[in-house]
């Protein structure tokens, strides 16, 4: 059988050091501190002042930009409505157009009458009196009367 063959040390034993080890440490080691109690207050209040500074002066700049806004739409409201407006009074020209030239050839045909009667009684023949969407779309074309219809119900 053949022996595994340790080989022993020649020489002195290991001896600890000369006057000893030294003592183990069993008491808490503590962290070195990176910020101070006193520098994270100090960062806290001054993040909270130039936060507070840049929230009034964003704040400011977005009040004087909604009441440019605000204005320019106040602005803007008159015209969108007179072109509205005109948009409609040139539809209802086109109507009476369109029925005059419809009803050219019957005999005794008023245009905007019913066979010379008026439609609305003791109503002034000068009053405006608007037509219902039926009447107002009466000569437009199937796509333009749905387009008007849906831009009419999403608005």
């Amino acid at each position: 059988m053949a022996t595994i063959g340790a080989r022993f040390k020649s020489g002195p034993q290991d001896m600890p050091p000369p006057g000893g080890y030294d003592p183990i440490q069993t008491s808490r080691v503590h962290l070195r501190r990176v910020v101070t109690p006193t520098i994270a207050s100090a960062l806290t209040i001054a993040s909270a002042v130039i936060g507070g500074i840049a929230f009034y002066y964003s704040t400011r700049d977005f009040r004087r930009s909604q009441i440019e806004m605000q204005s320019a739409r106040h602005v803007l409201l008159p015209l969108l409505i007179a072109e509205r407006d005109r948009e409609f009074l040139k539809n209802l020209r086109r109507n009476y157009n369109e029925e005059k030239e419809l009803m050219k050839d019957y005999p005794g045909w008023v245009v905007g009458t019913y066979f010379g009667e008026p439609v609305y009684h003791g109503e002034p023949e000068e009053k405006l009196i608007e037509p219902c969407y039926k009447e107002y779309t009466v000569h437009a074309s199937f796509e333009d009367t749905q387009e008007l219809y849906f831009r009419s119900v999403l608005t």
